[in-house]
């Protein structure tokens, strides 16, 4: 019973529901490779590779920001500043979903074998990038935006530089909000001489950077669609994307961060499901 208890807390403090921010666009990614559905088994092993591979590396940045998390106060109730886990025990957790993921990516083939590693390496690197560079955010972004790309990989075989068109996209939306995100602590980072682009630029300076990251993943997105002649359909989603853009960017401000967690949680989910439901729609339109 304790490891169950101990398993579901570490579920919780990884958030692992959020892994829906990148799903979607691995599943795009995937649908544009296969030019439609792909087979059940490969769909299978994209979903497994990414909920473990997001775990391994959600449960990594809590190890590794432990001690800045118990100063501070935003974050000092986290499991394990609070004592609810192990250090011990949220590392063996992290090598586990590791494992998991570099077995799941070689049911798929063997560039993904090859590549899972250095997948992980990108995803483990983001947590000790505060310390060395503002830009962090972009980071983050990257390992997120290499989902539509393996998921690519994943399908074919081999890398389309087409694709990297999406991860550019999802590079730019995650660091956006991330930036986004990052002005809650912008004060602390400055305090404990960490990066970020709210601490070195101030908190409205930092929000302009957000609205540019997101008019750049916007122009991806139309790239996109007219590299893959997704049509009407491609567009209208991306004007659907862009809506939603504005409304995450309206309900917040320097002056007002209230409901910064429904911009960051919500919209985000929301975003990513839209825009894969349309190109989606306009793949299986098109057959």
């Amino acid at each position: 019973m304790a490891l169950l208890r101990s398993i579901g807390t570490t579920l919780e403090m990884i958030k692992w529901e959020h892994s829906i921010f990148a799903l979607p666009f691995a599943l795009t990614g995937a649908m544009l490779a296969a030019h439609g559905w792909p087979r059940p088994l490969q769909l299978l092993w994209i979903v497994i590779c990414m909920v473990t591979a997001r775990s391994a590396a959600m449960a990594f940045n809590r190890l590794a920001d432990a001690d800045l998390d118990a100063a501070n106060p935003r974050t000092s109730n986290r499991a394990i500043p609070s004592g609810l886990l192990t250090r011990g025990f949220v590392a063996a957790f992290t090598v586990f979903m590791a494992v998991m993921f570099v077995l799941a990516a070689a049911q798929l083939n063997r560039l993904t074998l090859w590549l899972s590693p250095v997948a992980l390496a990108i995803l483990l690197l983001y947590s000790y990038t505060k310390r060395f560079t503002r830009w962090s955010h972009l980071f983050l972004g990257l390992s997120l935006g290499v989902a539509p790309a393996a998921a690519w990989i994943a399908i074919r075989g081999s890398l389309d530089p087409r694709i990297l068109v999406l991860t550019a996209a999802v590079l730019f939306w995650v660091a956006g909000f991330d930036v986004l995100y990052a002005c809650q602590d912008a004060e602390h980072d400055r305090r404990h001489g960490l990066n970020s682009v709210p601490a070195a630029i101030g908190i409205g300076g930092a929000f302009w950077m957000a609205r540019t990251m997101h008019a750049v993943m916007l122009a991806f997105l139309l790239w996109l669609v007219h590299l893959f002649a997704l049509g009407t359909l491609g567009v209208v989603g991306i004007v659907v994307v862009a809506a939603l853009l504005l409304y995450e960017h309206l309900i917040v401000s320097p002056t007002d961060m209230r409901r910064l967690n429904a911009a960051f949680f919500t919209m985000n989910g929301v975003i990513s499901v839209v825009f894969f439901v349309f190109v989606a729609a306009a793949l299986l339109l098109s057959r």
